[in-house]
């Protein structure tokens, strides 16, 4: 009799210490599916923050580089690319400008000449189109007289708005509200989260070169 109860008592304790190590076991695998994620967690954290990393201002030396082609806003610190955008165009994307309402997006190299954070298109840099070879151009076939393409040229000697009322086409600027298609009179469209990236980066006075 007391030999069965002998090995009734081992045959308990050894279940007991099976199951105990048992759920050891599982803890430390609980614990380290739990370590791993965390892990996980913050590699994927610091991947987003990278992605995402506001840019630091004030720029030094700012400039913006536009391909038409290529459909891309680039934005630079000094030398150095510190944004790339997708961006729509006119109705009429191949081609300089040459006069008002031709859909066309000019080209050439001009400055942001004013800020409008009212815009219909959500924000807005205006361009200092036309520009003094814009107004050769005009002067020479016609669309604008001597008087109209004194004033242009004073204005960019002075870097202000040029007139915006001649033949030649005005109100040109970068905005927002979307960049799926080509879809503007001759303006440069932006998504609204990157006009507003953008727009908060720059100032009045920031070259802006539009390439072909």
């Amino acid at each position: 009799m007391k030999i069965w109860l002998l090995l009734a008592l081992s045959i308990c304790l050894l279940t007991i210490g099976i199951f105990g190590l048992s759920q050891m076991e599982s803890g430390r695998h609980s614990r380290g599916m739990l370590s791993s994620s965390k892990s996980s967690e913050l590699s994927i954290s610091q991947v987003s923050d990278r992605l995402h990393k506001q840019l630091e201002k004030p720029l030094i030396n700012p400039r913006i580089i536009i391909s038409k082609s290529k459909r891309r806003l680039e934005l630079y610190c000094d030398s150095t690319i510190v944004r790339s955008y997708r961006i729509g165009l006119g109705f009429q994307p191949i081609g300089d400008k040459v006069r008002e309402g031709d859909g066309r997006t000019p080209e050439g190299n001009y400055y942001v000449c004013v800020k409008n954070p009212k815009s219909r298109y959500y924000l807005s840099l205006g361009l200092s189109y036309p520009n003094i070879r814009d107004a050769k151009r005009g002067l020479r076939e016609g669309l604008i007289s001597h008087k109209q393409y004194n004033e242009i040229v004073q204005a960019i000697r002075n870097r202000r708005i040029p007139p915006w009322n001649t033949a030649l086409g005005g109100e040109i600027f970068i905005h927002g509200h979307g960049s799926k298609s080509d879809w503007t009179l001759g303006c440069i469209a932006l998504n609204d989260s990157d006009i507003h990236e953008l727009y908060e980066a720059i100032s009045i006075g920031t070259p802006v070169e539009i390439q072909p």
